[in-house]
């Protein structure tokens, strides 16, 4: 079941402010299973189960990096600014969707073809600036026609697919794996405490939705649900990024050096003890590079015991992640099991 719902949310559309419609993939799956559900001024998602007085936030953000047109020239053609942290080749000559105010527009993205580059250029690579999005227009109001315009978001044209060994690929598994994640958590939990679900908005241009939500909610300690990197493939090593696909769900400690989470030990090991207990497998990191929704939950107020409940994903932030469904499996069983009992703070 997790399958299929990672399926229906990797192949959903929603870049950092146009979330809509994997909002609602997460309200559909979710009616029935809460006691509330509700969007905030924000776009934010929370869907409360209610308990006693003890609030946790289980956070995890519906945006994926995109896309989104700047500019039409005289001829037709799209310029774009990326939303969110593109490395710039991942995105030379792919095919994209344009959500327009008349529906899907098919597009592919452009840009001067290696025949046509010098030794340097070859070196260098295509950058984002020099890219352009071709939908097949031959000036500016054929584009107009198809309601494409300046601020139409744009998403990669990729669907889910599944490789060997219970191992997925798809676009967007940051975070739709985390979504998943707490989706399944919400349906299979059966706790005392009161848990706030929030699917949040703009993470991936800076953590919005969570720090806002966090200060409405004020919770009594909060953990995020995303994806990290795993040093188990060629060009990166294990003392690098230390956690491996299959070995499963990995609890943070500290992320980006310290520079954006330092977790709460206390949380940390309320999780770490409900794995041992429940003999499920869990990974410990402390990484060098990347943050969370947990970084901007922690420091809210006066501070918000914290941290990340992660899943290896390989090639993050690019149309092709890979995931392993038996740590996804793992992350899930791991919160539905700590939530049985509220944290020791």
């Amino acid at each position: 079941m997790v399958k299929e719902l990672l399926q229906k949310l990797s192949n959903a559309h929603g870049v950092s402010g146009s979330e809509g419609s994997v909002y609602a993939v997460i309200k559909k799956e979710l009616k029935g299973h809460v006691d509330e559900i509700r969007e905030d001024a924000m776009g934010n998602l929370i869907a409360i189960k209610k308990g006693n007085k003890f609030k946790v936030m289980l956070a995890a953000h519906m945006d994926e990096i995109g896309l989104m047109v700047k500019f039409v020239d005289e001829k037709g053609f799209l310029r774009f600014v990326a939303l969110g942290g593109w490395y710039g080749p991942t995105l030379y000559n792919q095919r994209v969707i344009l959500h327009s105010t008349k529906g899907p527009v098919y597009g592919v993205i452009g840009g001067k073809p290696p025949h046509m580059m010098d030794d340097e250029e070859r070196k260098r690579g295509v950058k984002i600036d020099d890219m352009f999005i071709d939908v097949g227009a031959t000036n500016r109001q054929e584009v107009e026609v198809l309601g494409v315009d300046v601020g139409t978001p744009v998403t990669i044209d990729r669907e889910f697919v599944e490789l060997g060994n219970g191992r997925v690929s798809g676009k967007a598994f940051d975070n739709r794996a985390g979504v998943a994640m707490l989706i399944k958590t919400l349906k299979d939990v059966d706790s005392p405490l009161t848990i706030f679900g929030v699917f949040t908005v703009q993470e991936e241009v800076g953590l919005k939705g969570a720090r806002t939500s966090a200060y409405a909610l004020d919770p009594d300690c909060a953990i995020a649900t995303d994806v990290t990197i795993p040093g188990d493939h060629p060009g990166i090593e294990m003392k690098d990024a230390p956690v491996e696909m299959g070995k499963g769900p990995v609890i943070t400690i500290v992320d980006s050096s310290g520079r954006g989470l330092i977790a709460n030990r206390k949380v940390v090991s309320w999780l770490k003890e409900a794995a041992d207990r429940n003999s499920i497998p869990v990974q410990l990191e402390v990484g060098s590079g990347g943050t969370t929704d947990a970084t901007a939950i922690h420091l809210t107020k006066g501070g918000i015991p914290s941290t990340t409940l992660s899943i290896p994903s390989r090639y993050i932030h690019s149309p092709v992640e890979v995931i392993d469904m038996r740590d996804l499996e793992a992350g899930v069983n791991l919160l539905v099991a700590a939530l049985k009992q509220k944290p020791v703070l």
